[in-house]
């Protein structure tokens, strides 16, 4: 362990050069799908389409946002959020078809320390339990590590939502712990789970992601023949 003068203990050094950059309205190509600057103009009618397969709001519960009533509602909060830099959000495009099938962002975006958030995560019926899902939040951490050189992507959700912690744990972000009382929305409280990965656990859990998103893991149905391990 490092020490200073007076022999106190003192984290790693840190080499990398800060700020690191903060992200852009890039496009992100994958096999299966593309995360493109999510454009209202272009993704929100198919998106709203998309959402409202579900037949009912319970995808938006644990989103401070929807959900939306009409397409015209979607339509306003998709255009202004598209000017957002922080959040800065994505419409994921299946390859094989050219629809846009749900939305992800990057959120709580600090530069100064290398630190950054996906979030707004909201997959259309059709979208998930997908490869597209799996491959959508595999493109995002690849450019927030390898392209930008993040130090930390972090995750976090409501505590009482139990498939965004699950799929957290899935896709390899290893649980911190958990904010009481940290966040009011919907005019309730919301304790908050967090979940990060760290850069150096990246290039392990680069080639699980790499070896699972191989095609010859699929069966002619798109069903998995190998499951999801990105740590251990």
């Amino acid at each position: 362990m490092r020490e200073n003068e007076y022999g106190q203990p003192i984290g790693e050094a840190v080499a990398l050069q800060l700020p690191a950059p903060r992200p852009e309205r890039v496009t992100l190509t994958g096999g299966y799908c593309q995360l493109e600057p999510l454009d209202a103009a272009v993704h929100a009618p198919a998106l709203f389409a998309a959402y409202g397969a579900a037949g009912d709001g319970r995808d938006w519960t644990y989103l401070s946002v929807g959900p939306f009533a009409t397409e015209a509602e979607y339509a306003g909060w998709a255009a202004t959020a598209s000017q957002q830099q922080d959040p800065l959000h994505f419409a994921v495009v299946e390859r094989a078809s050219g629809r846009p099938l749900g939305t992800l962002a990057l959120l709580r975006q600090q530069p100064e320390h290398a630190v950054i958030e996906v979030g707004f995560v909201v997959f259309s019926p059709e979208m998930q339990r997908t490869v597209m899902s799996t491959e959508a939040h595999f493109l995002l951490m690849r450019y927030a590590f390898e392209t930008l050189g993040y130090r930390r992507y972090e995750w976090k959700c409501d505590s009482l939502n139990q498939p965004s912690r699950r799929a957290a744990e899935r896709l390899g972000f290893a649980y911190e712990g958990t904010f009481r009382n940290a966040v009011v929305y919907k005019g309730r409280s919301r304790d908050t789970s967090w979940f990060s990965i760290v850069a150096a656990e990246w290039p392990d859990m680069r080639r699980g992601f790499e070896r699972w998103l191989t095609r010859d893991n699929f069966d002619a149905d798109g069903g998995q023949l190998s499951p999801l391990r990105v740590r251990g």
